[in-house]
């Protein structure tokens, strides 16, 4: 299962994922990630991965071509979540 978040400021955008970003629910966060896309012009991004607790090889490239995009910044709180952050920005 996974919760996907979106959360608007004036000048910023937090993408909040809590759950696995694996099989089925990578397809619901590319959906998520393609409705803020166009509107998101100058604003900064945010990738908050702190309620992740897993990432598959389809998430990490969902995540790494976010990232390419957008140059995202990265909320993490654990080893594991810095590692997928890490992973995303290689």
């Amino acid at each position: 299962m996974l919760k996907i978040t979106i959360e608007q400021g004036r000048n910023s955008v937090t993408m909040k994922f809590e759950g696995k970003v694996t099989g089925p629910w990578v397809e619901e966060a590319n959906r998520s990630w393609r409705s803020i896309e166009p509107s998101l012009g100058s604003k900064e991004l945010s990738l908050d991965l702190r309620g992740v607790s897993f990432v598959d090889g389809e998430g990490r490239e969902l995540l790494r071509e976010i990232y390419g995009k957008t140059h995202a910044s990265f909320l993490t709180d654990s080893p594991l979540t810095k590692y997928y952050a890490q992973q995303a920005m290689q």
